[in-house]
């Protein structure tokens, strides 16, 4: 069973040492709005591939493109602002250490930062989504297992404040997918438990902070 370091919203000053190398896992996850540099460095450290998607406190990554190792933007060679070596899946389908994910990054948009949508944007993009991961099932026979996103799905351990409203169109994205878990951040519990939610085959975590986790 593939184990994960699985990463959010707060950096954890223990693990961004060489005693995050204790740590025996198959890969690093992140649901966004963490310092990319902290990412590259536990994927580094724990030489494992790292999986992420952006939170709305993370830097624009819509644009690029990379060719054999080289990023491009416009047209022009440039250096990626995202983590080195991590695997970007906003709005794609991925294979990872064996896992299936499907992303969507991003929060309910609140001001004019980056990775910010409104809930129409969002739920067209997580139509988008759907058709890909419904076209890599039919090539391959696989289904996605992990829906990685920033925000909650509305209501669904969101918070009434505007920032932090969850999206509506997760509710669809979980009924049609039915990955094993929906995993996000964006939600700090500031000490309170927070306890996961179940919607039909689907397990919903809150990850924020750092937790360890196998899938099986």
């Amino acid at each position: 069973m593939p184990k994960a370091l699985v990463v959010a919203d707060e950096v954890d000053e223990r693990l961004w040492t060489d005693a995050v190398r204790t740590c025996a896992v198959d890969l690093v996850i992140g649901a966004g709005d963490l310092p990319y540099d902290y990412l590259a460095f536990l994927a580094s450290a724990l030489d494992a591939p790292c999986v992420f998607v952006p939170g709305n406190h993370d830097p624009d990554l819509s644009g690029y493109t990379r060719y054999g190792g080289l990023s491009m933007k416009d047209g022009f060679p440039t250096v990626w602002p995202g983590p080195a070596g991590g695997v970007n899946a906003d709005g794609r389908v991925v294979d990872v250490a064996g896992i299936r994910f499907a992303g969507l990054g991003g929060s309910i948009r609140y001001n004019d930062g980056p990775n910010q949508w409104t809930q129409r944007q969002q739920a067209r993009r997580a139509r988008g989504l759907v058709r890909r991961a419904k076209w890599r099932r039919r090539r391959d026979g696989r289904d996605v297992d992990i829906l990685l996103t920033h925000s909650p799905p509305l209501d669904l351990g969101d918070r009434p404040d505007p920032p932090h409203r969850g999206f509506a169109c997760l509710h669809r994205t979980i009924d049609v997918l039915r990955p094993k878990w929906l995993l996000h951040g964006h939600i700090h519990p500031h000490g309170e438990p927070v306890p996961d939610r179940v919607v039909g085959e689907t397990r919903i975590r809150n990850v924020v902070g750092h937790r360890i986790m196998e899938f099986s």
